[in-house]
């Protein structure tokens, strides 16, 4: 599927491999909705791309995706603005570390799982069916095809380091689903695929000390850097383009395997 002329969902598009990603469907020729939690950045990114691009090229949405009254309003938003979106990017999640048995000796707080979880897999998929659903009802595309719809995991859904039973129970939920989801939306001509990323640059990764940066990147076989969020969003929308691509989870993490801690 062409990219040119299409609407994009981008999630968590205020900020790092989400700005990224919704920069680059915008540089090839994109629709995009910015959808994220934080309204200001998320109109930022959009002035930024519709100044850059045209008026018209991207759009701002508020959008909590573990509330689904919210995800409604964002992507009827969507649609009244840029049309029918046949592309999803589901980007935004959030990071936890805590082990099961506390300095203190006390168990982890089970809040603590439950929040992670419900904003990485279950939020994903909540946009997901709603997407999905609307995707469905739209004419074919040649070959058939209808839509495109990305995960984003995680090295850690398969090396998974100390503390991180949460994030990684949620990140390997979305590599899980990849296929079945793929399977069941094939009769509908919509495509699913993963990108599970090592360690990128990104904006949270920043704000780590630059010695503690150096020492992730020194982990990397090769390239021995940070992953750049630009090279994240090209293969995103790589997936779009190619249209074999279905069913797969894509490790993109300069052969990086985690060590326990």
């Amino acid at each position: 599927m062409q990219i040119q002329g299409h609407t994009a969902l981008v999630t968590g598009a205020a900020s790092g491999l989400g700005e990224a990603t919704a920069r680059e469907l915008a540089r090839l020729g994109a629709k995009v909705a910015i959808l994220d939690r934080n309204l200001e950045q998320a109109e930022r990114v959009a002035a930024a791309l519709n100044a850059e691009h045209g008026p018209g090229r991207a759009l701002a949405c508020e959008c909590d995706i573990t509330d689904t009254a919210s995800v409604t309003a964002a992507l009827a938003r969507a649609q009244a603005g840029l049309g029918d979106a046949r592309i999803l990017m589901n980007v935004a999640g959030i990071g936890s570390a805590k082990r099961i048995v506390q300095r203190d000796g006390s168990a982890a707080p089970l809040e603590d799982f439950t929040r992670v979880v419900q904003v990485n897999l279950i939020g994903a998929y909540n946009v997901s069916r709603l997407f999905a659903a609307a995707c469905a009802q739209l004419a074919p595309l040649e070959g058939g095809e209808r839509g495109v719809m990305l995960f984003t995991a995680s090295v850690a859904a398969f090396d998974g380091q100390v503390g991180q039973q949460a994030y990684s129970a949620s990140k390997g939920g979305l590599v899980g689903m990849t296929l079945p989801m793929a399977r069941d939306l094939a009769q509908h001509g919509i495509r699913v695929c993963t990108i599970a990323p090592g360690l990128f640059a990104t904006p949270l990764m920043q704000e780590l000390p630059e010695s503690v940066q150096q020492t992730l990147a020194a982990s990397i076989p090769f390239p021995q850097r940070l992953g750049k969020p630009e090279e994240f969003a090209q293969l995103a929308s790589q997936v779009v383009t190619n249209g074999h691509l279905n069913g797969e989870v894509i490790r993109l993490d300069g052969a990086l395997r985690m060590a326990p801690r």
